[in-house]
């Protein structure tokens, strides 16, 4: 299968399943993976134990790691049809608006914009819109120590972050899909679906489906 999109990122909440997803896209549509290097933030447990402390750390840390990253992603692949990642740089924003002062968010934005405007942007956007509930099962299920502080009002803050930043993204097609049920993992059908949006042309803005 050939891919119509050159960059495809994906954007979910923590434990929404997007790098394995990630993984399996790529391969059946011959993308470049991107995959975020989350565990080389030496700040992340320590933001978990201690997130008024550590949080300007850790969301500085993450958006260097992030453009240095999806910056390679501008360089042409010989060998693969197109590029899939599973973030974008989007998401170090979503995240410090939940995490930060409004005097250090002020700051990371500065810095922020700087950044983003030497980045590529996603040709198509798709987040992953799942339930709360079968979030914090997939977080529990995967056992990261450092994940099991993560409260119930953190992860809605962040889907709503999530939610208001898709409807103002610019210049980007975005495909928000509603799994209230749906695992894509495990559910061919499902999967096939999602496959064949990957293929569709979508208008720019955000768009809402179901599977």
């Amino acid at each position: 299968m050939g891919a119509r999109y050159g960059y495809i990122a994906f954007e979910g909440l923590i434990g929404a399943g997007k790098t394995t997803l990630c993984r399996r896209v790529a391969e059946d549509i011959n993308g470049r993976l991107v995959l975020e290097e989350f565990e080389d933030n030496p700040f992340l447990p320590k933001f978990y134990a201690e997130p008024e402390r550590y949080a300007f750390s850790v969301e500085l840390s993450f958006l260097a790691q992030r453009y240095h990253q999806l910056k390679r992603t501008t360089e042409q692949s010989l060998f693969h049809s197109c590029t899939v990642a599973d973030y974008s740089i989007g998401k170090s924003l979503v995240f410090a608006r939940v995490t930060l002062p409004a005097d250090e968010f002020a700051l990371f934005h500065d810095l922020y914009a700087i950044m983003y405007g030497d980045l590529p942007r996603p040709d198509l956007l798709v987040y992953l819109h799942l339930p709360l509930d079968r979030v914090r099962e997939r977080i529990r299920m995967r056992g990261r120590d450092y994940e099991r502080t993560i409260s119930a009002e953190y992860l809605v803050s962040l889907q709503e972050r999530y939610l208001d930043h898709l409807q103002k993204v610019q210049g980007t097609r975005v495909l928000v899909l509603d799994l209230p049920e749906t695992d894509l993992l495990h559910d061919p059908g499902a999967y096939e679906q999602l496959l064949a949006l990957l293929g569709e042309d979508h208008p720019h803005g955000c768009t809402v489906r179901g599977l």
